[in-house]
């Protein structure tokens, strides 16, 4: 336990050691207190509850803005860190946040966040927004304490500066007096400039546990240490700040501060919340911190390993397809018997496979190259006026013939008109994706039906059928690449399950998205939102 001599409490309060020592005090003409109310005494009362009420304004909004900036940052490294997950692990992982930060921040989906001075939204991806609010009791128990602390000064310099010195104080000038002590929130003390007490409330006679108005400052100071040890915060002409800290964790603040004539007084608060508010805040940012670093580090290994597969796959598409272009070439050749006949008529049908299944697998390598081009960046879309209606016109007769002969029934809805900005080649193909995979899922007698709707900042493309369905399981797993829609039902031509994630990359390069929904032998319906020609100028703005 440390003396309150060693702490900077010195026993005779605040700046009287000093008076003292030059002699500018004289305890002989201390008189007793009263008070007279004046003009001059009115004025400084106005102007000190004027400056008390402007402190708690710029109080209430520093606070505010602090917590706000503080939740934007949090918020943006839990965004991050949540964008690539599903939405269960995206919930759990703010569940986790909020339980590390003790309860003093709740982190959530935006739905479930309420709107208010201490609460912020941040943009998650896929997931919309991370609702953060910060725990309302420590900001508005701070905010109190601080302004009860600014009006008990004001109140205080008031009465003081009424202060005259015949006779003792009126009954009634000395209860109002301490009436208003008693209103102060937190513990108040008021000495005289050799340390006497002046006037004290009864939560300052709590804390220390004493009755007796005789008290000093030296007893004070020493009933307040006693089990716990004092730290010199902040001191200077007009402030001393001390924090008293003790075995159990408790915290209290004592705020001193001169009143004129070597008087003083003592503010006495307790103020554990804040400070565990405030190693809860450190933790948090610390945390931040650490995740900041490791974001970085997997953004550089992420980079790393993109250009490692760039090298990969431009390596691959060589060593690939030039053998397999000779194979396809060698194929046809002894198909079409160019050098004479091949004999036994089962190597034409050997023949026939080698040609189809190189054929497969070229065309299975050409969509894994095209996917990597895609979701790198590296394979530019044209941006060009597109009418939908062509496009949906040329898949529609593109897919005509495969539909009569799977015995399925193809509808078009109605045209609207929309012209729509990218890439027309890039939209065929991502419309000729779900067509296929549409068309390949329905068995005979089943409906596949493409049409487009008109939307306030787009246009919706759907293409549903009445086959097989998928239930969530599967429905989530066509997120990932290579993922088929059914393993338990196949048909020849299947590749390698990349045409929804082709199909996605391209929606989402022209500006829009994709989403499934399907339920088990009901049907899908795939929808792909994209702007037209003006909200695509007005994004691009």
């Amino acid at each position: 336990m440390r003396s309150s001599g060693a702490s900077g409490a010195d026993a005779l309060g605040f700046r009287v050691g000093k008076w003292n020592r030059t002699g500018r005090r004289n305890n002989a003409n201390l008189a007793p207190w009263a008070w007279r109310f004046t003009r001059t005494s009115a004025a400084v009362a106005a102007t000190a509850f004027f400056a008390a009420s402007l402190f708690v304004v710029y109080d209430v909004t520093r606070t505010f803005a602090g917590v706000r900036h503080e939740l934007s940052a949090i918020g943006e490294m839990l965004a991050a860190d949540i964008a690539m997950r599903s939405t269960s692990e995206a919930e759990a992982a703010l569940d986790a946040a909020t339980f590390r930060s003790g309860g003093m921040i709740r982190a959530s989906l935006s739905g479930s966040a309420t709107p208010g001075p201490l609460t912020e939204l941040v943009e998650a991806g896929p997931h919309g927004m991370v609702g953060l609010e910060f725990e309302h009791g420590s900001v508005f128990s701070g905010l109190t304490r601080r302004g009860a602390a600014a009006f008990a000064l004001a109140g205080v310099l008031t009465l003081l500066s009424a202060r005259r010195r015949k006779g003792v104080p009126a009954p009634e000038e000395r209860e109002s007096y301490d009436q208003l002590a008693a209103a102060i929130p937190m513990g108040l003390a008021c000495w005289t400039g050799t340390g006497q007490l002046i006037v004290c409330n009864a939560q300052y006679r709590d804390r220390l546990d004493i009755d007796d108005t005789r008290l000093t400052y030296h007893q004070a100071v020493s009933r307040l240490i006693a089990g716990g040890y004092m730290k010199l915060v902040r001191e200077d002409d007009n402030l001393r700040l001390l924090e008293l800290h003790f075995e159990d964790g408790t915290c209290l603040q004592i705020d001193e501060r001169p009143l004129g004539d070597g008087a003083f007084m003592t503010l006495v608060s307790d103020i554990t919340e804040t400070k565990r508010t405030d190693a809860m805040l450190q933790t948090i940012r610390e945390e931040q911190r650490l995740l900041a670093r490791r974001y970085h580090e997997e953004k550089l290994k992420a980079e790393a390993a993109s250009r490692a597969k760039t090298n990969f796959l431009a390596h691959l598409s060589h060593d690939i397809r030039t053998p397999l272009n000779h194979i396809i070439g060698f194929a046809e050749l002894m198909q079409h018997q160019t050098y004479g006949p091949l004999g036994d008529e089962r190597y034409m049908d050997y023949v026939a496979t080698i040609k189809n299944s190189g054929e497969h697998l070229l065309s299975s390598f050409g969509a894994i190259l095209d996917l990597a081009e895609l979701e790198g960046g590296r394979k530019a879309l044209r941006q060009e006026p597109v009418l939908l209606d062509e496009v949906l016109q040329s898949v529609a007769q593109r897919f005509q013939g495969q539909a009569q002969q799977a015995g399925i029934t193809l509808l078009i809805g109605r045209e609207t008109g929309a012209v729509l900005r990218g890439d027309r080649l890039g939209l065929m193909r991502m419309i000729g994706n779900i067509m296929d995979n549409a068309l390949r899922f329905t068995q005979a007698g089943g409906q596949v039906t493409l049409a487009s709707f008109a939307a306030d900042d787009g246009v919706v493309i759907e293409v549903s059928d009445t086959g097989i369905g998928m239930d969530e399981d599967r429905l989530a797993s066509l997120s990932q690449p290579f993922a088929l829609g059914d393993a338990s039902f196949t048909r020849e031509g299947v590749g390698p399950g990349l045409g929804i994630s082709i199909s996605r990359a391209i929606a989402e390069l022209s500006g829009g998205n994709l989403v499934i929904d399907s339920s088990p032998m009901i049907g899908t319906t795939v929808a792909i939102s994209l702007p037209t020609e003006s909200a695509a100028a007005n994004l691009a703005a």
